[in-house]
Parts: C-alpha cells; structure tokens; sequence
C-alpha cells in the first residue's frame, strides 16, 4: 500500500521543530495532478559539496546526495546516498541555512523539470532498481538508480544509510564524457551562482525564488548565527592585500649549529596567510584558497586587533587534551566547532609596504609589535623563537611530544618558494600520501586499510598500508569518500601482488596525512598511522619528502657530474637569495626535458659574473677558458670567417655554463649538424608597455590558430619576460632565406589584416598601442631563449612550455619560479609530441 505523504515526511519532521523554523513542514502539499511527478537538483554546499537529487513521488520528494552531482556518460556511476523524504515546498528553495544548523550551508537550485518512472515506481524502489525519464533543463533522458544492498553504511543509531548508484541509460542525451557539472555552475532559476547566493546577491527579475531565504531548524542559536553571518560580511565587504606564494621549510636531517638561526615550534595544523586591512579579512591556505569562511571564527579576533592593512603568515591549530596541537583535533574543530588558534610568525606587508626583503629578525619584530594588543588567552598569538641552541630546542619539543623545529636563518628575506634558509626537523615523520585503493574488513562494511602513494613524475607510486588512527565517524566518512570515487584499475605504477588482491581501486584524488617510524630500503612505511585528510594540498603534488642533507645538492650534481664549481654559495640573484648552487641542482632538476630542445645547437650566452643585479653581457663565441664540458663547433659567417659558437649535449655543459655565470640560454633554430636548415620557428609576440597581458595570450591563440588553418601545429611558452614565444617544430628540409620569408610574410599578414592591433616592424614607434610579432629571431645566427632556462631578470623567472588550455588563463609571462618549473617538469609536460612532430614548409613557401 502507498504511503500517506505525513507518514513518509516523519523524519524529515523529527529532525526539524516547526514551531521555530521557517521551513516548510509539508502539512499541505501542493503537488499537480500530472501524470509526470516534479524532478530538481539542489546542488548543496555544505559540510561537503554534493547535490541533492529529488523526484517527486506519493506527494513528497524521495532525495538521494550525489556526491558528484549527475553525469551524462553512462560509464560513470555516482554514488548517491538515500535521505529522508522531502516536502513538495522543498523544491522551491534557494539560499542559505546557517552552519552549526541541520544541513547548513548554501543551497542552488540547479535543475528542474518533470519525470516518469519506468515501469512500477514502487516495484523499483523496493528491488532497488528504479528506472526513469528525466525531463530537466539539463538532465535529460533515461536514468536508472540502483541500490548497492550488499554497501549499505551502518550509523551508530537508526537504520544504516542506504547507499544508490545513479547511472545515466545510453540514449541521444548520453556523451562520452561527463559536461554537466563543470558547464553548469549556476542557478537554473537566479542566474547566480553559489557565492553570490552566500552573499545575498539579488536574483534576476524573472525569478520567484526568494533571495533572501534563511532557515533555522534551531532559533535559539540563530542570533549566533546571524552574528557570524554579520562578521563575515564585514570582513569581505573591503580591499585586502593580496595572496602572495608562501616560503617553505627543506626537510633536513640535522639541526643547523649557530646564532645565525632563529628556531620555532613545528605547528601540526593549516598553515594560513591572513591579508587583513582594518576590519576586511581573508584567510588562504598555502596555495591560495580562500577560506575566510572556514576558518570564520578567526576573523573577529583578527578585527579587533585594528592593525590597519597587514599581510602575515601563520599556522591555524587545535589544541588536544594534552595541550599540544594536533591536525585530527583541528579536523573535528572545523566540522563540529571549537576554538581555533593562530600562530602568526611572518610579516609580509604592513600598511601597503612590502617588508619581504627585510631580514626575518625585523619581519618579526615588527610583527610582535603589531600583534601587541593581544592577550595570552587570544586565538591570535605571536609565534616567538629561540635564537642558537637549535639541538636543544629539538631535544626538548621531543620531549613534550610534539612534531618538530623549524629552522629559519635570521637574516634572510622571505622567499615565496621552498627554500634552504627555512628548514624543518621532525621528531616522528609524517608527511601527506594518496589514497589509491582500499582493502575491505571482515569485521564491518568498508575498508580494513588503505592503499598509499606518492608521485614521481606521472607514476604513482605504492608506498604502503595504513590501517590504524581511525575514529568510528572517520571511518564512515571515508567509507563515503571511498565509494564515490571507485574505479576499476589499479592507479598504481606496481603494487606487491599479496597486496592486490581483493583491493577496491579508487581514483587519487584524497590526499592523507600519514605518521609513521621508518621507511624500508624500498620506501615502504613501516608502522604507519592515519592523522587526517587534508584539504589544502592538491593530489598531484604529493611527493615523497625525504631528509636532505645540510650541504648544498648543487655541489653534489657538479662533482658527480666531474664539474668543478667554485663559489657555491655566491648569490646570483639577490633579491631571492639564489646562489651558484641553487642554480645547478634546478638545472638537473629539469635536464629531462630541457636537453632535447638545447642539445647540439649552436648557443648565445648572457652571462652575469656578477650576479643578475651587475653587469651582464650576450656571448656568441668561445674565446677559450670555458671548461671542457661547454663544447664549441666553427661556423662560417656570412662575410667568409669562421667563428667557434658553443654549444652542449648533456647537464655536464649546461652545469660548466653556469659555473661560468651563464645565467640565459639562447638556442638557434638549427642543429650543428644541418646549421642551414632550421627545424624550429619561433614568432615572438612582443607587447608595446601598457598592454594588458590579455592581449598577449589572445594574439597567441590566434596564431596558433591561423598555424594550424595552414595544417602547422604549434606550442606556446611564456618567454619569463613580457611576452608569449609560439613554436613550430619542423623537419629540417628547407633552407634559412626560405624560413625567414615564409616568418615575414606571416607576420606582415596579420599586421595588414590587424593594423590596429599588430605590427611586424621592428620600430619602436610603430608598437605604440600594438603587438610587434618579431619574425627576425628565424634567420640564420640569430636566437631565442630556450624553454626551461632561467632569465637573468627581477624575480629569477623561466621561460617555460604551456598548454593551449594554459594559455587561455595565464596573467603574465613571468610568473615561474625555480622551484615551481622544476616541480612542474617533474609532474607534466606540455608538449607531450613536440619532437614527434614531422612537419615541412615545402607547399607553404609562396
């Protein structure tokens, strides 16, 4: 017998108490007779994204969570999770239900419709087999949800969570890769999308959906709530400084000895940037994330101090039972609430000054007295240090159980890239691993351990199991995570086939912090413990961290290499602090994928003896003194004469260049041995002062487009000056007079067809407002920096590949750090089939 609606709605009732909240209590349904019962999706920003799936049926709305929200490729199977029945008024609403509340967080109505089961709805339900049409403004077409009986999650009280599968039948709506989500991010109704709904931005003329909803299932704690919302409002309402790369801390396996280094606590928490400018507030994670709102309570501590506009850099933690702070602890504080504290120990900026390249002795400084009026029972705190006497200070917050020192060198600058003037010395290791896949237990429904890894290059690598540190709640947390992220091979570059077998794969995509004592000779972790999930860290860049020793590796790579560099430490670019050393461990760093496009061209040095900051010269010919591993071949010269160019063929050169001050590497576009006839071309787009990098990035596209319209494809690269270089890789079957002219004749065709917009004239007067498309560098003898080498410019910037994608988005073309270049040649390349590429200019020579 079908149910009575008030029947179905009875937990939906018991969760909620009408008399104090504005939510529909589904005592008058309001629902058509239509033979087609009303569909929506609520996508549902709450303790975790997920968007809620509901059908109407026997005059309620039966709800599932999908945690990924719906696709439209019928190989995806989205696990959606049954909840209580929903009244019919429910599928109007769009707004906001205040945290600490029954599902508080932003709701978007985010699709609409109608729908007709397929067969005995009822029938369907109950054998968990329950096929449909689906008549949406963006769901369209035959779904099936399926009830995965056998994976049903336990609770601690009530009947266990029922877990579905949502799967799209492959019919005319179906495609062979999932578009709605991605495409679809606003509401079908407002417009808006889920921050402007946070916000309170007003909907679009034409919408019934009432902007301004908030729901309170518990009155009592919604002044509480509206306090909070108040606070945040205030802290976004004004202009902050703006996110900058934080420093980070080397690894290393020894304390560092001498006055020369202040030592601080190792905090086990979030490390936060806090741009503050009177009451405005906004807190980033270390990769920039802007979590303002989940890291709230913070806010009005930091208002309250009424420091005007600062930029500091902390760590955000919980305190545990023992008064130590811990990451799980600080986990259940964000979910459940509690007090958070924030250790600041940076200052970056104060009242629009840039202090970065102040010693860290005055950032701090500085920043104790900036942080004066708080109080030792605060949430914000001064993070104090102790000068020298680092061993003890190890020794001691060993002693106390917490996780380790930070080394940082008192005199340095602050370096937004990981550096060796912060380093960390742990007393348990710990570090971040992917989960890859899950072994089930035999004891409850879910997992018995987890499958871990880290990344090395585009191979993940297996690094272990981990199988103790959970809490019940966690463990039904992740049961969760687990089920919607399944897949069907193993993501693993190899695991032990003992410890295959049985395994659930899922797709990396959470990234786990791991403590453990040891690992083996094969980097296995022995004893591992699980600490929490992180957030703030992206899959891909988990890497395995390994102590380094406190010598320079750039030493090591020359005298393996048979190099001798002098004068490691001399600092070639001040402002970052980056020495001869650094240099060479970035070159090796990236000689995979640098060597294939320098090796065996004839080169053009800039060198700078000393240091970017002094006098550089352009050096095309060897005029001895070089070591023997920088090589030279003669060329003829136009006028008869020969000169001796150099050039490499493996990192011994490129380390001999720099230890000879090379800090630019300039390539022909030819190889030594077929020197007339070029097998790259390269169309530098040089942007007149003024123009938005926009400009640049669009030109760039376009002439990767007109290339591939003459069947030529092309790649880009940031030059880590001011413009965009496009590549054409080609075979060497034409000579240089042709090469050239085929370059001129492109670029004057786009300044006759663009005459406000481009110039192919190398005058400085004819770039007023345009883009100069330089040709000239596609003659014989003359050069283009080579990808992946370092500029001699302010911020030591790359030139590195991007994608097409890339291009579309990138801000500047200097925006590559060393470290972030050598991270990247490392997890991607960009131009995957460059030297594959077998392309001619025969045909297109006119």
């Amino acid at each position: 017998m079908v149910a009575k609606a008030q029947d179905l709605l009875k937990d939906y009732k018991a969760k909620r108490n009408f008399a104090k909240t504005q939510e529909p209590s589904g005592d008058a349904p309001k629902g058509k007779k239509s033979p087609r019962g009303s569909f929506l999706i609520q996508k549902h920003d709450a303790t975790r994204l997920h968007y809620d799936f509901r059908i109407e049926l026997d005059g309620v709305l039966k709800s599932w969570a999908v945690t990924r929200g719906p696709s439209n490729n019928p190989e995806d199977k989205r696990l959606a999770v049954r909840v209580e029945d929903h009244p019919l008024e429910y599928g109007t609403f769009e707004g906001t239900i205040p945290e600490g509340e029954y599902g508080g967080g932003t709701v978007m109505l985010w699709d609409r419709g109608t729908w007709e089961p397929i067969g005995d709805p009822h029938e369907g339900l109950e054998s968990g087999d329950l096929k449909m049409r689906i008549f949406g403004e963006r769901l369209k077409g035959e779904y099936v949800l399926v009830h995965m009986k056998g994976r049903d999650t336990k609770r601690r009280s009530g009947p266990p969570r029922e877990n579905w599968l949502l799967i799209k039948h492959r019919d005319s709506y179906a495609r062979d890769k999932d578009t709605l989500t991605t495409r679809f991010t606003r509401s079908v109704a407002t417009g808006r999308d889920l921050k402007q709904i946070a916000s309170g931005a007003p909907a679009r003329k034409e919408s019934k959906v009432k902007d301004d909803a908030v729901w309170h299932s518990h009155p009592e704690e919604a002044e509480k709530a509206d306090q909070k919302t108040r606070i945040l409002a205030s802290a976004k309402s004004g202009k902050t400084p703006a996110f900058r790369p934080v420093q980070l801390a080397t690894l290393v396996d020894t304390v560092p000895a001498g006055q020369d280094w202040l030592f601080e606590m190792k905090y086990d928490g979030y490390r936060c940037l806090a741009a503050i400018a009177g009451d405005s507030v906004r807190l980033f994670t270390r990769n920039g994330l802007d979590w303002t709102e989940k890291f709230g309570a913070l806010v009005e501590p930091l208002q309250k101090l009424k420091i005007g506009s600062a930029l500091i850099d902390g760590e955000i933690c919980a305190f545990d039972g023992t008064g130590r702070t811990d990451f799980s602890t600080l986990k259940n504080v964000l979910s459940d609430g509690g007090r958070l504290e924030y250790f600041a120990f940076d200052l970056l900026e104060a009242d629009g000054k840039d202090l970065t390249k102040l010693p860290l002795i005055e950032r701090k400084a500085r920043l104790e007295k900036l942080l004066k009026t708080s109080a030792r029972q605060d949430p914000v705190q001064y993070s104090s240090h102790v000068r020298g006497h680092g061993q003890k200070v190890l020794d001691a917050l060993c002693r106390d159980g917490h996780e380790g020192v930070i080394a940082k060198e008192a005199d340095a600058p602050y370096r937004g890239e990981r550096t060796r003037s912060w380093l960390k010395i742990k007393c348990l290791k710990r570090q971040e691993f992917v989960i890859g896949g899950w072994s089930p237990s035999t004891k409850r429904r879910g997992f018995a351990s987890l499958l871990l890894g880290t990344w090395e290059g585009k191979k993940l690598l297996y690094r272990g199991r981990v199988g103790t540190g959970f809490s019940q709640d966690l463990l039904a947390q992740l049961d969760e995570k687990l089920a919607g992220l399944s897949r069907k091979t193993n993501p693993f570059q190899a695991v032990p086939r003992e410890r295959a077998r049985g395994v659930n794969w899922v797709e990396p995509e959470l990234v786990a912090e791991i403590a453990y004592t040891e690992l083996t000779e094969d980097d296995i972790l022995r004893h591992p413990s699980f600490i929490g999930l992180r957030g703030d860290k992206p899959a891909k860049e988990v890497q395995m961290e390994k102590p380094q020793s406190l010598d320079h590796d750039g030493e090591d790579v020359a005298e393996r290499l048979g190099v001798r560099l002098t004068s490691p430490d001399r600092v070639v670019f001040p402002d970052q602090g980056i020495t001869k050393a650094d240099l060479v461990s970035y070159y090796e760093a990236v000689a995979e994928v640098m060597l294939p496009h320098i090796k065996d061209r004839p080169l053009s040095l800039v060198r700078c003896p000393q240091g970017r900051a002094k006098a550089c010269f352009f050096q095309k010919h060897d005029t001895g003194g070089f070591p023997d591993e920088i090589k030279s071949t003669e060329i003829v010269e136009k006028d008869g004469d020969s000169q001796n160019y150099f050039y490499v063929t493996d990192l011994a050169g490129i380390i001999a260049g720099t230890q000879m001050n090379t800090l630019e590497w300039h390539i022909w576009g030819s190889r030594r041995q077929s020197v007339e006839k070029p097998d790259r071309l390269v169309f530098d787009i040089d942007p007149d002062e003024g123009l938005d990098f926009s400009a640049v990035t669009s030109a760039a596209r376009d002439i990767g487009a007109k290339l591939t319209a003459m069947k030529l494809k092309s790649y880009p690269m940031v030059s880590g000056g001011k413009g965009i270089h496009v590549v054409v890789p080609l075979k060497p079957d034409v000579e240089w007079p042709d090469a050239k002219a085929f370059c001129k004749n492109f670029a004057q065709a786009l300044a006759d067809e663009e005459p406000e917009r481009f110039t192919a004239n190398l005058s400085k007067a004819q770039r007023k407002g345009r883009l100069f498309i330089d040709y000239l560098r596609n003659e014989r003898g003359s050069t283009a920096i080579c990808p992946w080498s370092a500029r001699s410019r302010q911020g030591a910037p790359v030139a590195v590949p991007i994608s097409w994608d890339e291009a579309k988005t990138i801000k500047a073309a200097n925006l590559f750090s060393l470290e972030a270049t050598a991270a990247r040649a490392r997890d991607e390349n960009p131009w995957p089939d460059y030297f594959e590429i077998k392309q001619s200019l025969k045909g297109k020579l006119s």
